[in-house]
């Protein structure tokens, strides 16, 4: 008879480090992929841009730049020129966030109502989405063209003035952009709600309505509730869409008339490309980057003290 050796069990307290080593090592091995392109893309060129809003950096065949300290910012400080953007940039930003809102969640609720051919309707309502920017700007300046425009026409056919210039008037060209902004990026807001709204049992509305509720007491007793976390999200995110926003702006109007669509990017732009003054365009952009946050950041802690107090108060 043989005797055969058994190795001892190790500890179970010795079992839980290895396997919670072993699933970190997993868990990186898998969100490595991903984090490369982010680090190369979106967090290298922060940086760089960082360091160039510091130095007197110029867009040269052979560069040679200093360290500036905060020259840039103070020299920023004095731009009107660049406030008088960002004051433009935000009424663009705010407005056309809001009325994407307002548009798509009407969009959204037509969609979910049950109405035939429902297919084919959410095709249709993502075409403007899926025309790249540069084909939107210039079939809208067909549509907003003073000399024959279907806009126009259809104004002078109704007896309305059929001259007016859009695109080109003082008045009504950050207004005429903003719709086309609100065009542009409606169907995605509508997608996102779309999604929410079919999501919400069925069984809190017909509760509402044998409470007597009607359509508006179920959208803001129901509806509302159930879609303030996404609201909250895309709102988030179409802010930051929408305060980037270039090419869509530049096509279409370039900054003008007299600089009444210069959105902060854009002004950005030209200060980098066509001034070449690589430094003080990335001192604006870090300027940038902190309002956005600045914002971002009051608003998103509004909405979660909101739904804080609500969670509370149930």
């Amino acid at each position: 008879m043989t005797a055969t050796l058994t190795r001892p069990a190790p500890p179970a307290g010795k079992k839980k480090p290895v396997l919670a080593r072993t699933r970190r090592r997993e868990a990186i091995a898998l969100v490595l992929p991903s984090l490369i392109p982010i680090l190369v893309l979106s967090v290298a060129p922060l940086v760089v841009g960082i360091f160039l809003a510091f130095t007197d950096a110029r867009l040269v065949r052979h560069p040679d730049y200093d360290f500036a300290g905060v020259d840039n910012f103070v020299r920023l400080a004095g731009n009107d020129l660049f406030w008088d953007s960002l004051r433009i940039g935000m009424i663009w930003t705010v407005g056309v966030t809001l009325l994407q809102l307002a548009a798509a969640m009407g969009l959204a609720l037509l969609l979910n109502s049950g109405l035939r051919l429902q297919g084919l309707t959410r095709v249709l309502a993502l075409i403007p989405w899926a025309m790249p920017p540069v084909v939107v700007a210039i079939m809208w300046q067909m549509i907003y063209s003073a000399n024959g425009g279907p806009l126009n026409a259809f104004l002078g056919s109704v007896g309305l003035p059929d001259d007016i210039n859009w695109l080109g008037d003082f008045s009504t060209a950050l207004p005429a952009v903003i719709v086309v902004g609100v065009w542009v990026g409606m169907p995605q807001t509508t997608v996102t709600l779309l999604a929410g709204l079919q999501q919400i049992p069925a069984e809190l509305h017909e509760a509402a309505s044998v409470d007597g509720a009607g359509a508006w007491r179920r959208f803001t007793a129901v509806t509302w509730p159930s879609l303030r976390p996404i609201v909250t999200s895309i709102t988030s995110l179409n802010f930051i869409w929408n305060f980037n926003s270039f090419s869509l702006v530049y096509v279409l109007t370039a900054g003008g008339p007299g600089g009444k669509t210069m959105v902060p990017v854009l002004f950005i732009y030209l200060e980098a490309f066509k001034n070449r003054e690589i430094g003080y365009a990335a001192a604006m952009g870090l300027v940038l980057v902190v309002v956005v946050v600045l914002i971002l950041a009051v608003y998103l802690r509004s909405q979660f003290r909101d739904d804080r107090t609500a969670g509370k108060g149930r």
